[in-house]
């Protein structure tokens, strides 16, 4: 029996293919879930996407794609929406929630 068998928790060696689990909460059980979600910024030059860039980077807890001729945040996250809403208008710049990605 593989340890992995025994305690979910302390789960040891590669992961099953095609599952992954992208972070776990070392002092319970729970498992946070990453979703996919679309901003809309009002970036015009790579500056406001570097502004974009740093305040999602200091969140973390975030993978991110900016879109910047289209305007753009393609954001995978632990966090919610409003969190990230919040944190993108830090930028100083119009946000919008576009929906799921």
């Amino acid at each position: 029996m593989r340890p992995t068998d025994q305690h979910c928790s302390e789960a040891v060696g590669p992961p099953v293919s095609g599952l992954s689990v992208v972070s776990r909460q070392t002092h319970s059980s729970r498992i946070k879930i990453w979703k996919k979600h679309e901003f809309s910024v009002d970036m015009t030059c790579e500056g406001c996407s570097n502004a974009v860039s740093r305040v999602l980077n200091k969140l973390g807890g975030v993978e991110f794609d900016i879109d910047l001729p289209n305007k753009k945040v393609c954001i995978n996250s632990e966090h919610s929406v409003d969190l990230l809403l919040e944190t993108l208008e830090k930028t100083g710049k119009a946000v919008s929630y576009l929906g799921p990605k």
